[in-house]
C-alpha cells in the first residue's frame, strides 16, 4: 500500500466532514431508528430496515475516514527543489516542445483538470525522484506513450 499524503487543508476538510458524520448524522438516524421501533413489529418494518443499513453505511464512512485521517502523511513545502517530489510542481516539455505544469499531490486532492497529479498516477509515478533535465516516458491508458523532459521543479 502506498503512502497517503494530503495537505493540511485537506486534512482539516476530512476532520469537518468526519465530525459532522459523528454527530449531526449519527443523530439523525438515531431518531430514524427511534421513529421506526415505535411502528411496532421489527421484522417486517422497512422503515426500521432501511435505518439499520444507513446506520451501517454511515458507520463505514466514519472508519474510514477515520483510518484515512490517521494514516496520512501532511505535504510540506520540500527544502530539496532538486528532486521531484510530493508537494511541489513540475514544468514538463513533451517532444512536440509543449509545456506542461502539474503539482504532484496525494491521490484524495488528484484534480487533472487543475493539473494536481496524484503520486501514484501513471505520471507522478514516473516523476517522483526525477532531476531537471531527465526525461520519463509515460504510458497513457489508450497504450501509447509520451515522452517528458523535466524542465523545471519549483
Amino acid at each position: 500500500m502506498s503512502q497517503n499524503y494530503v495537505s493540511k487543508e485537506k486534512i482539516e476538510e476530512l476532520k469537518k466532514q468526519l465530525h459532522e458524520l459523528k454527530t449531526t448524522h449519527r443523530i439523525e438516524i438515531a431518531e430514524r431508528l427511534k421513529r421506526a421501533k415505535e411502528f411496532g413489529d421489527l421484522s417486517e418494518n422497512f422503515e426500521y430496515a432501511q435505518a439499520k443499513e444507513d446506520q451501517d453505511r454511515l458507520e463505514h464512512d466514519i472508519f474510514k475516514l477515520e483510518n484515512l485521517i490517521k494514516n496520512s502523511s501532511l505535504i510540506t513545502k520540500p527544502k530539496n527543489k532538486s528532486v521531484v517530489s510530493v508537494g511541489l510542481s513540475v514544468i514538463l516539455r513533451k517532444s512536440d516542445k509543449s509545456q506542461s505544469q502539474f503539482t504532484i499531490v496525494g491521490s484524495e486532492e488528484a484534480d487533472p483538470t487543475n493539473n494536481k497529479i496524484s503520486n501514484v498516477s501513471p505520471i507522478g509515478k514516473e516523476l517522483i525522484g526525477k532531476k531537471v533535465g531527465d526525461e520519463v516516458h509515460v504510458k497513457t491508458p489508450k497504450g501509447t506513450t509520451i515522452q517528458y523532459e523535466i524542465i523545471a521543479i519549483e
